[in-house]
């Protein structure tokens, strides 16, 4: 089975990459590092804004008005116990 790389997995690489580079930045110059990581911080943010806004987890608009019944929810986030 071989896995491949989907669209967030990437944007979960970007947003760990952002902060990295801005503690490395942080350490490696002058730069402040509170002020390196909060301003790559706002980049990762972007990457987080695009994810969920943009190009969001459903396939097409008409997913987010269709209503999931509590037996179609998995039993590891489902609140409500189903009777079997």
């Amino acid at each position: 089975m071989d896995y491949t790389l989907q669209y967030y997995d990437l944007v979960l690489v970007c947003i760990a990459a952002s902060l990295g580079l801005g503690a490395v930045i942080g350490y490696a110059t002058p730069v402040a590092l509170e002020l390196s990581v909060a301003a790559l911080g706002l980049v990762s943010l972007g990457f987080i804004v695009h994810a969920l806004f943009v190009n969001g987890p459903v396939d097409e608009v008409a997913d987010l008005t269709e209503e999931v019944e509590p037996e179609a929810v998995p039993k590891v986030l489902s609140p409500i116990e189903s009777p079997e």
